[in-house]
């Protein structure tokens, strides 16, 4: 069996290392992974912070200007992983086949994000990958204040910076 790709990334309040499950999600985890390689979400940050449920960020800047993506790709969240604590997914919008760069990680088990059945309302969000290390960053994230900006809620007050992804060999 191989080795989980990982990768860590490096915010303005600390690291988190994430392992990714390409077996079960491979469309996913190489769309990923060709973000990181390409440098994309530097500068990016984490734009929706919801406590008690969730973390999203991964293209927008901090102007709340979305950068530019890649095509969509096709959700892959009838893997059999659950958007348990510590899980990050692929954030879309209510068109099933629409991920494109950005992702949460749960804050909770949020088994109703979970797939259930091949249908719009079922399709649920394709978990990708775990947080291994740094937990204790995203529950630092989880719990900064937030506000409305630029038409968006949810938005930190101070901007929680990634300032880089990488692989970590």
């Amino acid at each position: 069996m191989s080795e989980n790709t990982k990768v860590k990334i490096e915010t303005t309040l600390g690291d988190m290392v994430l392992e990714l499950y390409a077996d079960k999600a491979p469309i996913t985890v190489e769309n990923f992974l060709t973000y990181v390689k390409d440098d994309f979400f530097s500068d990016t940050i984490f734009h929706r912070v919801i406590p008690n449920f969730m973390i999203q960020g991964g293209g927008m800047l901090e102007d709340m200007s979305q950068k530019e993506t890649r095509d969509a790709i096709k959700i892959e969240a009838d893997n059999g992983l659950s958007n348990d604590r510590g899980t990050v997914a692929m954030a879309r919008t209510m068109i099933p086949d629409s991920a494109t760069a950005q992702f949460f990680i749960n804050a909770k088990d949020n088994t109703f994000l979970n797939h259930t059945a091949p249908t719009d309302q079922g399709w649920g969000y394709c978990v990708f990958g775990k947080i291994i290390e740094g937990m204790d960053v995203a529950d630092k994230i989880i719990s900064v204040p937030t506000t409305m900006k630029a038409g968006h809620s949810d938005v930190p007050v101070d901007a929680i910076t990634i300032t880089k992804v990488s692989i970590v060999d």
